[in-house]
Order: structure tokens, then sequence, then C-alpha cells
């Protein structure tokens, strides 16, 4: 028997299609309307780098031996790649999954220095503990890449007071970005690198419904996820302006569209000879190439507070540049994680 047609599975494949519509990006000129979020710093520069390059490409001459990054989500699908990648670099990756056995299975397929870690990002207490671990091996984080996410939870479930998808995908990367300022910026040139996506979009009209925070009015997993993907824009923004007194960066990305274990909520979708060409799904190695990139590009030293897609900068919708909007979201995101913070 075939599935049964639903009001809400309806709505779910109208909105993948209209997440589609909204991949191809505007490029970053001149004539782009585009509020820094730390002034002075250099632009990043454009490259020939676009939708079908890999990490492998990216990355190509980068030796990264010394350096040590920490990846979440290191189990599957881009951050599994980018762990991959970054240790047949030469770095030492710290693989972070929601338990020991995803952890430690990840990194014993790697070729190159791994190192497993717990971290279930729903658990902020846990969150401390590896932390602290991180703390105790005594290296500094050249890289803290922030990739782990969940997305369209269908039916509205919750965490630490919150929508699951907002806590998951921002407040806990949150905690462990700031339990680990200390290492990254303990680093010649530490980078926090986050995935955000082009389903910012998708947010609600205010961009961030701080007194809707736990979706008990109006639960739309959709918009849930897009408010939880202009948090990590917002967040990497905000960390970029705390960190232009140092040699720490921070900049948020759009990996692509890429049938990974992310997309276990959304609707079967077949791709046939009716899609636009301008669209296709990218594979794992190509959607893991604009975090390699962000993270280990030398020419991006210096470059902060940006986002990128396709290894390039572009310019995300209005809510992503608002400083209020990213101030005000910071100071809650400590409200809702004090007891954690220090």
């Amino acid at each position: 028997m075939g599935k049964s047609i639903t009001r809400r599975s309806v709505l779910q494949t109208s909105m993948a299609a209209s997440f589609l519509s909204t991949i191809p990006a505007v490029s970053f000129a001149a004539d782009d309307v585009y509020k820094p979020a730390v002034p002075g710093r250099p632009v990043p520069p454009t490259n020939d780098f676009d939708k079908s390059s890999t990490a492998e490409q990216v990355t190509e001459g980068i030796n990264l031996a010394g350096q040590v990054a920490l990846v979440t989500g290191c189990n599957s699908g881009l951050g599994f790649e980018t762990m991959r990648v970054l240790a047949m670099r030469g770095a030492h990756v710290i693989g972070a999954a929601r338990n020991q056995e995803k952890a430690a299975a990840a990194c014993a397929q790697i070729d190159g220095k791994t190192t497993p870690l717990v971290v279930e990002l729903t658990d902020l207490p846990g969150i401390v503990t590896a932390a602290n671990q991180v703390a105790d091996m005594d290296v500094a984080l050249d890289m803290l890449i922030l990739n782990a996410g969940i997305m369209a939870v269908p039916d509205r479930r919750q965490a630490n007071g919150v929508e699951l998808q907002f806590a998951v995908n921002h407040l806990g990367h949150f905690l462990l970005a700031n339990r680990l300022l200390a290492q990254v910026t303990a680093a010649k040139q530490g980078r926090v690198v986050v995935v955000s996506s082009a389903a910012h979009r998708w947010a609600p009209e205010e961009g961030i419904q701080f007194d809707n925070l736990d979706a008990a009015v109006g639960y739309d997993p959709f918009k849930a996820y897009g408010q939880s993907k202009v948090a990590n824009g917002l967040f990497s923004r905000e960390l970029a302006r705390r960190l232009a007194a140092t040699t720490a960066t921070s900049n948020s990305l759009h990996p692509g569209v890429i049938k990974t274990n992310l997309g276990r909520y959304l609707p079967e979708t077949e791709e046939s000879d009716d899609e636009p060409r301008s669209f296709r799904y990218k594979s794992i190695p190509e959607g893991t190439a604009t975090q390699c990139y962000v993270a280990t590009n030398p020419e991006l030293a210096k470059v902060t507070g940006y986002y990128f897609d396709n290894c390039n900068p572009v310019v995300p919708n209005a809510h992503m540049q608002d400083d209020a909007l990213a101030a005000k979201l910071w100071q809650v995101s400590a409200e809702l994680t004090a007891d954690y913070l220090s």
C-alpha cells in the first residue's frame, strides 16, 4: 500500500520544494548590501571554487600538521567527511558524537590521528564534561567546527525548556563553544566554523521568536529549523565581534542540499529530468567543501563575521546581519545556559 497523503505531508513536500528554490546564492559584490560584523577587517576574497568542488580539492596543498580540530557530528555525513579530510591533511581531529560508541567507531575508520569525544547537545552537564576533557588534553583548538544538527522534527519536542531544534542546533553549540573559547584563542589563529543554512530564510518573521522559544504556539517544523539556522548565523556574527581583539575568527556557512541523515524527517523526493538544471543535490564530499575551506584556507586568516556558500562569501538575509538581534540572542542563550557557562 502506498503512503497516505495528509495535509502535513503535502505541506512538508511543498516546504521542501520551496527550500530547493532558495539555494542559488547571491554572490558577494561591491554593490551588495552587507554590514560587516567587525568593521575594518578584511573582506573575504572570491575564488574559483563552486558547488562541484570537494573538500579534498579545496584543501589541496594545505598542511595541517600540528593543528587540532574538533568536529561535532563526526559519526556520519558531513561531519565524518570533514574529520576524514582534515586528518588526511595532517590535523589531529577530536571527533564528537552523541555517544562513545558512535564517536569511537567513526574515529576508528579514519587514517590519521583522531580522538573520540562524547557530545550530546541536549545534555548541558555532559557538554561541560566534554569541554573539560578537551581542556585536560592541554591542546589549543585551531578549528572548532560546529557541524551537528537536526532538521524538520515533525512534532513539537523540547529540551532544556526550548524547542528541540533550537536546543540542538544552537543552544548546545553555544555552550560548547563558550566552554572551549580559551582553547580556541590559545591557538595561533583559532577558527570557529558554524554550519548554518540557506534555510535561515524559513525563519519566522521576527527571525527569533524569543517569546515562543518552546514553540508552544504554532509549531511548524520548517520555521523552527529556519529559526535555529538564523540563530547559528547570529551566534557566529556576535562571536566574531567578541573575538575581534584576538587572532581568532568566527564565520558561518551554508553547506548545500545533501542527502544525509539530517533529512531523515523529510518526505522522500526523487531527482528527475523535470527538475531545473540549476539544481542538483550535492554529494557529501561537495557538501563538506565549504566548511573545510572556511576552517583551513590561509587567505581567511583575518576574515571574520561572514557567511559563505560554495566556498565564497554571500549575503544572507537581513535577520542574519541584525546586530541587535544577535546581541539579544547571546544574552538569552547565556541566561538559558547560565548554570553551565562558567
